[in-house]
């Protein structure tokens, strides 16, 4: 009897990297005068705050409707809540005018970018994609048979315009970027963003910014001017994440804001997939977005700070490395060693009880992409002094 097919795409897709790190952690064994210092994802690993955790719980609770279907595109009251928000956000001196019909709540924003892809592209179609890329990305353009347009990022991590410009053609329906940028760190300058936005809408392609990390900026204030174009719905797909900025990784909340018009068709997407986003998890963001300004304050100072510890780590302690890029939630980083950076990472988990993510898992597996010479710190979970340990082992690693 013939085994029943298999889809030839989904088949072709790599496996999840966490969860290829994660194997090799069960295969090591770590001294007790050196315990793992697991550096590899970027996924909280504390709580919510106790004042939202208790908000969700009476919701449970206190509210009936927490348990039934709601709208497919997400509550009112939170796209109400964003629409104001991101308005007043991005507005700076000319207020943006962002309404609740153009906010759509998803599954955590990894399903608000296979929203916006299905909404853009047909098998053969192509997303414009930075290297290094995130990986879920990739993965999901994979999956759905869009050809992902492969540009390289100069020396400081920033994506190449001109590169993006000559490999542009009627196949690519979108431009994605990622800033705060996982896996390197990088801040996208408003420049940037305004000449890709500008290639975007020059080829009648969309711009799809996932902002994830925004809450962890360097810069205060509006992280980009994009929302103050006149225009902006037929061309911004702004993508988000609750997960990272009030710890809700685990109930799965998201945002894509864009045209009302492209968001009735991803209505249908949605209303396939998960009918509507998760009730408790939309409850904690609204009270987040309502009542936790000050805590997200403190959590991006405390960021920031692990960013400048990361950075004076290298300076003092790796001086044969090159930081490539450190910002949000990560740090990535050229290793100076002749061995290809998936046997370096699997070794220093042997050799070092330290887990990070390879270059590998971030680019092609050729030389001119140089993920062979790269690996991913995710610092985000781990304090100033569990940094210097960080230094510590790579400066003790000899190949």
């Amino acid at each position: 009897m013939t085994a029943p097919a298999l889809n030839p795409n989904l088949a072709a897709v790599f496996a999840p990297p966490v969860m290829e790190a994660r194997r090799w952690l069960a295969e090591a064994e770590f001294p007790k005068e050196r315990p793992l210092l697991n550096i590899s994802q970027a996924a909280p690993v504390d709580p919510p705050p106790a004042e939202l955790a208790k908000a969700m719980a009476e919701a449970l609770i206190e509210q009936p409707d927490s348990h039934i279907y709601g709208p497919v595109l997400g509550n009112t009251d939170l796209r109400e809540q964003i629409a104001t928000d991101w308005s007043a956000h991005y507005g700076g001196a000319k207020r943006a005018q962002i309404t609740p019909d153009q906010v759509a709540i998803t599954a955590g924003c990894n399903q608000a970018f296979c929203t916006a892809v299905m909404t853009l592209c047909a098998p053969g179609d192509a997303i414009m994609v930075a290297v290094p890329w995130y990986f879920n990305h990739k993965m999901w353009l994979d999956m759905a048979g869009v050809e992902s347009r492969l540009i390289p990022c100069d020396e400081t991590m920033l994506p190449d315009l001109e590169a993006a410009r000559a490999a542009m053609d009627d196949r690519v329906k979108g431009i994605l970027l990622i800033t705060p940028n996982n896996p390197t760190g990088a801040e996208y300058p408003d420049g940037l963003m305004e000449g890709f936005y500008d290639l975007a809408r020059e080829h009648g392609a969309a711009l799809i910014v996932d902002e994830t990390y925004r809450d962890f900026h360097s810069a205060s204030g509006a992280p980009h001017s994009l929302f103050q174009r006149p225009d902006w719905a037929e061309t911004l797909i702004h993508l988000y994440s609750f997960s990272k900025v009030f710890r809700l990784t685990g109930h799965r909340v998201g945002a894509m804001v864009t045209g009302a018009k492209r968001l009735a068709e991803a209505e249908k997407f949605l209303d396939t997939v998960t009918i509507c986003p998760a009730q408790i998890g939309q409850i904690g963001a609204l009270y987040g977005l309502r009542n936790l300004h000050q805590w997200v304050a403190g959590e991006r100072d405390e960021i920031l700070r692990r960013r400048a510890a990361v950075t004076d780590v290298f300076a003092r302690l790796l001086p044969d490395w090159q930081l490539l890029g450190a910002g949000a939630y990560f740090a990535y980083a050229a290793h100076p060693y002749d061995l290809p950076s998936d046997q370096l990472a699997q070794r220093l988990v042997h050799e070092q009880s330290l887990l990070a993510l390879p270059g590998t898992m971030f680019a092609p597996e050729r030389p001119e992409w140089a993920g062979a010479r790269q690996l991913r710190l995710a610092f985000a979970n781990v304090d100033p002094q569990g940094l210097e340990e960080m230094g510590r082992r790579l400066a003790a690693f000899t190949p």
